[in-house]
């Protein structure tokens, strides 16, 4: 299947050591002639931490897509009435996210875009980046796996040795995973054993 012309979301959270290996992701899709709208929480907005400033990480966004990000709950509304998108990615996709998602909270843009997406029966892609993957946010996690229309990005520990709890998707699946779940499918396996 053809990402050509394919509208696609994706909104990326405050998982800010993964963002920059999601943004060679997004130029892929827009390589592959999907049109990408990116959104973004309010943490990925306005937070400065040591893996980049909020000014950085949007002027790259807005480069590698050559569209305008979406930063507010008001501009993420009418992603469910008009039926932007084809897809919806989050990626990364924090634990905190996760969580909110699972219990269906509205309080970020990306969480507005999400819920107006899910209400048009649009598949919706998780690649998740969380430390407690395996430990409180678990119970989120097997909630999610079970919802209609939700699909994740294959996932694995990424470090076990030294962060047992943590669970990061491979990123470098994204376009693999959008293609099937275009389809209806959740690309198999799931849990993949996770690779620096």
């Amino acid at each position: 299947m053809s990402l050509k012309g394919v509208r696609v979301g994706f909104a990326l959270t405050g998982s800010h050591c993964t963002i920059g290996k999601v943004l060679d992701q997004m130029e892929k899709l827009v390589e592959a002639g999907a049109q990408v709208t990116p959104i973004i929480s309010d943490s990925v907005n306005e937070t400065d931490t040591r893996f980049g400033s909020a000014a950085k990480w949007k002027e790259e966004i807005g480069k590698r897509t050559k569209n305008d990000l979406i930063t507010t709950i008001p501009e993420a509304e009418p992603v469910g009435p008009g039926k932007l998108f084809d897809i919806m990615i989050i990626a990364p996709c924090s634990g905190n996210t996760l969580a909110k998602l699972a219990m269906g909270i509205t309080d970020t843009p990306v969480l507005m875009a999400a819920k107006a997406h899910l209400r048009n029966g649009g598949p919706l892609v998780l690649g998740i980046s969380t430390n407690d993957g395996l430990s409180i946010n678990a119970k989120n996690l097997g909630l999610i796996l079970n919802m209609k229309n939700i699909y994740f990005v294959p996932f694995g520990q990424d470090n076990p040795e030294e962060k047992t709890n943590s669970l990061v998707a491979h990123m470098n699946l994204i376009c693999e995973t959008l293609e099937e779940a275009l389809k209806g499918k959740q690309i198999q396996p799931v849990l993949r054993e996770y690779i620096n």
